[in-house]
């Protein structure tokens, strides 16, 4: 692919530096994820043959052994990209509809349609449509707006409520989190929600919107400055949140003790899980990622895995950074807008590597 370029272990920031064990765990669930995948299979049956707590120098070694490096670059050129931050929220919330919990997270409606059209045009594997039937005519499924304003069939599919409608809005910009139960027979239980589908709009930044209309400054653009305009104006909240007309619909999920599930269908590890561009890096892969700490000039090099997907993540060098569960995990998400390079490790005997096909597998 044009945007891979051959590159060697010694062009990589900090590669003898970063403590690999940490990133093994992450590693063997991207060896689950893509245990169906036959490009793969080679190269995850040599880490399971590897002792259960490898070494660091060992892990460097096998990595050496089995991978090649590659370069990522912009599809207009150049090899720097934007490096934001996510991570797992804490919400409060109820299994029933309450005049304190009255902000519904809903499930997918039965009336959207997601359209895949990777059989007629291959190049297009990683897009899918959704919309929804007017007539005998196929259309674009509602905006947030004409969800919030009962357009859409939804009433019946929520999943659970909760208190506010910004943490919500975020809740929908993360993908997952968790949610603190105030009723029923177990107060104070844990339900665990993460991401189902989306209505197809293109995600479009409120912290922009806020700028342009010269609420806020750039500086107090992060999540924790949104939150605050939006709790100091409550009546323009419908105003700001529409700006966006994406929407994600959830689905419950187990509340086990693993990270929240990815893209690839793995649980996602702290500090070292990210959300990248499908079409550029392929799911499951490991990636070293150079960038620098949310708001610090402070170096950020490390063995990422590459294991989830985001309606904003759109280029090569595109990556969002998972921070974890929690508040703290919350604040650097929330503050990271860093520059950041990105090289891919692939196999070495890759298919697009081994016979120039024309798109990631």
């Amino acid at each position: 692919m044009p945007w891979l370029k051959p590159a060697s272990w010694g062009q990589l920031p900090g590669w003898r530096d970063d403590d690999l064990t940490t990133a093994w765990p992450a590693w063997l669930q991207s060896c689950r994820g893509l245990r169906s995948n036959p490009a793969w299979t080679a190269v995850c049956g040599a880490a399971l043959r590897m002792p259960a707590q490898p070494e660091s120098g060992d892990i460097r070694a096998f990595l050496e052994q089995q991978f090649l490096v590659w370069q990522v670059s912009q599809e207009e050129g150049g090899q720097e990209g934007l490096v934001t931050g996510y991570y797992e929220p804490l919400l409060r919330g109820s299994r029933f509809p309450t005049p304190r919990y009255r902000y519904p997270l809903y499930g997918p409606p039965d009336d959207m349609l997601v359209i895949d059209l990777a059989s007629i045009y291959p190049e297009l594997k990683s897009l899918r449509l959704r919309g929804r039937l007017q007539g005998n005519k196929v259309v674009p499924y509602w905006n947030r707006a004409e969800i919030e304003a009962g357009a859409a069939p939804v009433r019946g599919k929520e999943v659970l409520w909760v208190d506010d409608p910004v943490e919500l809005f975020f809740l929908q910009v993360q993908g997952s989190g968790r949610v603190r139960l105030e009723d029923g027979g177990n107060r104070g239980d844990i339900a665990r929600v993460g991401y189902a589908d989306q209505n197809g709009h293109p995600y479009r930044s409120i912290g922009k919107w806020l700028i342009e209309k010269g609420e806020i400054t750039l500086d107090k653009a992060s999540m924790q400055g949104i939150k605050d305009w939006g709790r100091r104006n409550p009546e323009r909240l419908p105003e700001l949140l529409n700006a966006n007309p994406s929407f994600v619909f959830f689905r419950e999920l187990p509340n086990t003790g693993n990270g929240p599930l990815g893209a690839l269908g793995v649980p996602l590890t702290h500090e070292r899980s990210i959300a990248v561009d499908p079409r550029g890096i392929p799911l499951g892969a490991p990636v070293w990622l150079a960038t620098t700490r949310p708001n610090a000039k402070e170096t950020l090099n490390r063995l990422m895995l590459a294991q989830d997907t985001g309606s904003a993540i759109r280029g090569n060098v595109r990556a969002d950074f998972f921070w974890g569960f929690g508040e703290e995990a919350g604040k650097l998400a929330g503050a990271m807008k860093q520059k950041g390079r990105m090289w891919v490790l692939l196999p070495r005997d890759y298919p697009i590597i081994s016979n120039g096909k024309s798109s990631l597998q």
